[in-house]
């Protein structure tokens, strides 16, 4: 193997970054909105009337982040929060009318079309990757790092 394999790895791991920073800024472009917040709305739209700890379970986010995340959702007028009938300390997130809409103009996620080719791989193939990845992310001292599984860049803790 080449002494320079090495480069060629870092060139890939930077092509990767590339296209989520790349695609990121077209869903930007696009609908007005971040990776996060396009997942936080098809949560709500998948689980329909729901809770922000339930949110924050099923797209792997804390719940903070999703509470930033929906505030800026509300401002929006994206999403709506309203107060269960059967509990009046619960309170529950829907989309309007409007985020609907929005949602069905936003574009597929990369993390959506990775996952379909991903999963017509062979078993083997898969386990492969995996491993070889999370050796990277070992190498590079960043398995201990908090990562939800989307494709974004960027801190979305602080950010999002």
């Amino acid at each position: 193997m080449s002494t320079k394999c090495w480069q060629d790895v870092l060139v890939a791991l930077r092509q990767i970054i590339r296209a989520t920073d790349i695609h990121s800024r077209k869903l930007m472009k696009a609908c007005g909105l971040t990776i996060p917040q396009v997942v936080v709305l098809r949560a709500i739209q998948d689980l329909g009337n729901v809770t922000v700890r339930s949110i924050s379970k099923h797209v792997s986010l804390s719940q903070a982040t999703v509470t930033t995340i929906l505030n800026r959702l509300e401002q929006r007028q994206l999403v709506r929060r309203v107060r269960s009938e059967r509990d009046k300390r619960v309170v529950n997130v829907v989309l309007t009318e409007e985020g609907n809409r929005v949602l069905a103009s936003s574009p597929t996620l990369l993390h959506e079309s990775f996952v379909s080719r991903f999963e017509h791989l062979e078993n083997w193939e898969q386990t492969l990757i995996l491993s070889s990845l999370q050796r990277v992310a070992r190498m590079m001292e960043a398995e201990g790092l908090d990562a939800a599984p989307l494709l974004d860049v960027g801190a979305i803790d602080k950010t999002e």
